[in-house]
């Protein structure tokens, strides 16, 4: 299975950030990692595996992009202006400076974003503020409120990153218009405990007219890792 590890020292961040690419072709996805997760964490969580047709057969090209969640949104260390500032930095990093990369690596023109919890989270944000650059975002066991971690702060730019925000409010018809275009896919499981968050979402992108799918697995898992790469697989089509 191909595999490529590359790091760079992001000028948006201002320190080295890491990724791991598999394949050589294909429909490029990106995909986020979960609250404390790596770049590493669904290879290390066995689940590439998963992927192996999609890679082997040039179906889909992964790029397991870093976080930075624990400097920004779980850093209790700084206040929330600054861990806000730092999730706009990483924001900068993914349009700047991943989303170039993968064009120059991968000309398939169509773009698949991805993660579960906050990846789910990230995917589904930088979609809805920008979904130009964007076709496809698969959001699984997501919860889409940042407020739990502003500890009541509130300025615009936690309220322009928090879809359960800003997305009621948006009334523009162009940058809806552009929303709409966008494929995109909530998905949870009977047990998930951050099921309602996703119903919420969902129930708040329809308000807008805003299409999409939700779907709601009838399986029950105490390990959700044994279920994220299948319901991954499975809406890469």
């Amino acid at each position: 299975m191909q595999r490529e590890y590359i790091k760079w020292k992001s000028p948006s961040l201002g320190r080295d950030m890491e990724m791991l690419i598999f394949g050589k072709g294909g429909t490029p996805v990106l995909v986020f990692p979960t609250d404390h997760g790596r770049f590493y964490e669904w290879e290390d969580q066995g689940t590439v595996d998963v992927f192996s047709e999609q890679i082997e057969h040039g179906y889909n090209q992964f790029f397991f992009v870093d976080s930075v969640a624990s400097e920004s949104f779980l850093n209790k260390d700084v206040d929330p202006y600054t861990r806000l500032m730092r999730e706009e930095q990483y924001e900068l990093y993914i349009i700047d400076e991943v989303l170039p990369y993968i064009n120059d690596e991968n000309n398939n023109p169509f773009v698949i974003a991805a993660g579960a919890e906050l990846g789910a989270y990230q995917s589904l944000r930088l979609a809805l503020k920008n979904p130009e650059l964007f076709d496809k975002v698969i959001s699984i066991s997501g919860y889409y409120d940042i407020n739990l971690f502003l500890d009541g702060f509130k300025d615009d730019n936690s309220y322009y990153n928090n879809p359960v925000e800003f997305i009621p409010n948006l009334n523009d018809d162009a940058i809806l218009k552009s929303i709409s275009s966008l494929d995109l896919r909530l998905i949870s499981y009977l047990n998930d405990s951050h099921k309602t968050e996703t119903l919420k979402m969902s129930d708040i992108l329809w308000m807008k007219f805003l299409q999409h799918d939700i779907t709601v697995w009838k399986e029950e898992t105490s390990n959700p890792w044994a279920l994220y790469p299948i319901m991954l697989r499975e809406n890469l089509i």
